[in-house]
């Protein structure tokens, strides 16, 4: 038995590194990784930098030439939930192996050691860091300070904020590197004469410095590259990870996608490859700034690497696609690259596929996917049917959409909530309203509770078609029937209801605001008022507000103001003179109207 278990254990391991250990060019590191995952480890001998809790006898092979520095960030990742290991296994390749770390390796294992149980060595280690001339960079500092702050670890808090304060005022010190940002950046062009001026100031080029020194011209993709080939042309300097994906970074962006590219080709002929915070960065950016396109080629970039992106990212991506309205053709792309790289399409991913297709009306493909849907084992639910609907009801097939309805209820698939919402949502959305309103009616005789959402849709809904009445008595019942508006419903009601003066309505809609305890929204009142209201109306505004203290004498202000602009200073004057003693005796509205006396005196 116990034999048997070692094999399964052999075999489980052996499958996990297997893309790790082969993307090494060599087997050579599989027997130290066998027994770090199979034993509790044993630490080497340390070089004197690396001062550590961790007993260093151990008896682990050795590789016998140094690995890469992608190849050892893999292994750490695979190392991250058990950090005496991760430590174990840093510790022998540098002091055996040969194996100069990169700033991207001292920072993750930074991260790996930030753990309550693992802090002497977490600070033994971070002083090793210093010591080899290496910072914290920004992001693993933030990583770190939110994990100390998780576990209520305030000493730790307050010693690593020191001790990043310490870095980075050094690091900012370093007037080698500005006068080298500023040289660059102060020059209208590259010139022979700028390199000649780089060359004075004695630069020393490391990663680190190559990489602050593009961070601080980030804005400026260019002359950050003009730079960048220069450094990589220097004597006793070549680019690494760090340098490239600093590169890439800032080239990332639509006025320099040519180049990107570019630079990702000579980076992969380099032997490196792009980081995965590198990817989330660009990523999120393209898909901001819609180059859809791009998104979809960097996403095909990094499921082709070794640094594959995370599951949810495609289910993410298939989203924006739809939004955006880019070509059908890239959900497609995506999809066949998921799959390609041995996934297999979840519920989720397909519902994002049907989506993408239902959205923009291509209703006889999104039926072959329901179909392919069906072979893999998945049943079309609430939120598939949802999607359908909507996109029918986008481009006026209402009959069909309503179909759909009917015919989800004959296969058993009872329409929910969502269903419902999406069906009165798209009769909204090109003016039937009275349809939508009966599909609430049949949606309540069903027994399915309308929500804040749904009466927000209507409300909007009938405001569009100059029923605001409509638009507030459906609220005042569906308020009487426990269903709670959203703050945004009542602002949006309270205008709609200003704009055709339906004062008295408008101030009902105010209190409710304050009976569902939402902050009440005042602002487009003293404006109407002044102009269409009168004393009375004002008194019941100020009534309206008055919780404990509230309203305030800035709310009394902004009327008396409204008034003076309208130019009632009479009913300004009357309205004051009905107030209390202490909005009268108030510094700024008796300054208003000692103004106004002023200037009528003169």
């Amino acid at each position: 038995m116990v034999l048997r278990a070692r094999s399964f254990l052999d075999s489980q391991i052996a499958h996990a590194f297997e893309p790790t250990i082969a993307s090494m060019s060599s087997a050579r590191l599989r027997p130290l990784l066998y027994s770090l995952l199979r034993s509790t480890p044993k630490p080497p001998a340390l070089p004197p930098n690396f001062s550590t809790a961790v007993s260093p006898d151990s008896d682990l092979p050795v590789p016998a030439s140094p690995p890469t520095q992608e190849s050892i960030l893999r292994v750490l990742k695979k190392l991250d939930k058990s950090p005496p290991k991760a430590l174990a296994f840093f510790n022998r390749i540098t002091s055996q192996c040969g194996f100069k770390p990169a700033h991207l390796t001292y920072n993750l294992v930074l991260q790996i050691l930030c753990h309550k149980d693992s802090m002497k060595d977490f600070w033994a280690f971070l002083k090793s860091v210093d010591d080899a001339g290496h910072t914290i960079d920004r992001r693993t500092y933030v990583t770190l300070l939110a994990n100390f702050k998780k576990h209520k670890m305030a000493a730790e808090s307050s010693a690593l904020t020191q001790f990043y304060s310490r870095a980075m005022a050094k690091a900012a010190s370093d007037a080698a590197i500005d006068s080298a940002a500023k040289l660059i950046l102060g020059s209208k062009e590259w010139s022979e004469a700028v390199e000649k001026k780089l060359q004075d100031l004695n630069l020393s080029l490391s990663e680190i410095v190559v990489a602050k020194v593009l961070r601080i011209m980030r804005r400026f993709p260019s002359k950050a590259l003009a730079f960048f080939r220069w450094a990589g042309q220097r004597p006793g300097y070549k680019h690494g990870l760090v340098a490239y994906n600093a590169m890439a970074r800032i080239l990332g962006r639509e006025d320099s996608i040519g180049e990107f590219w570019s630079l990702v080709r000579e980076m992969k002929g380099e032997g490196h490859e792009m980081d995965v915070d590198t990817y989330v960065k660009l990523s999120r950016r393209f898909q901001k700034t819609m180059m859809m396109r791009e998104a979809v080629e960097l996403y095909e970039l990094m499921m082709d690497g070794p640094y594959k992106p995370a599951i949810q990212d495609c289910s993410v991506l298939l989203r924006r696609i739809a939004r955006s309205g880019a070509d059908l053709e890239l959900v497609f792309r995506v999809v066949r690259k998921y799959e390609a790289a041995g996934y297999s399409l979840s519920k989720v991913l397909y519902d994002g596929i049907h989506r993408s297709l239902t959205s923009i009306g291509r209703f006889a493909e999104a039926e072959e996917i329901l179909k392919r849907m069906k072979l893999a084992g998945y049943e079309p639910d609430s939120i598939t049917y949802s999607h359908l609907v909507y996109g029918l009801c986008k481009v006026k097939r209402l009959n069909e959409a309503c179909k759909v309805l009917d015919n989800m209820e004959a296969d058993g698939c009872v329409p929910d909530l969502m269903t419902w919402t999406a069906l009165i949502q798209g009769h909204c959305s090109i003016g039937e309203v009275d349809e939508a309103l009966e599909l609430l009616t049949k949606m309540i005789e069903r027994n399915y509770e309308a929500d804040a959402d749904v009466l927000d849709v209507l409300v909007k809904g009938l405001c569009s078609k100059r029923r605001v009445d409509s638009a507030y008595t459906l609220v005042v019942e569906m308020m009487n029937t426990h269903v709670r508006p959203w703050q945004a419903t009542f602002k949006y009601l309270i205008q709609e209801l200003l704009s055709v003066r339906m004062l008295e309505e408008a101030l009902k809609v105010l209190n409710s605001m304050k009976s569902h305890r939402f902050p009440p929204f005042a602002d487009p009142f003293p404006p109407y008022i002044a102009k269409y209201g009168t004393i009375e109306d004002a008194r019941d505004f100020l009534n309206a507000l008055t919780v404990n203290n509230y309203p305030s004498s800035m709310t009394y202000l902004h009327v008396f103001k409204s008034f003076l602009q309208e130019g009632r200073y009479s009913e300004a004057q009357d309205l004051l003179s009905k107030c209390p003693r202490y909005i009268c005796e108030h510094g700024e509205i008796s300054k208003l109207f000692s103004s106004i006396k002023a200037g009528n005196a003169a």
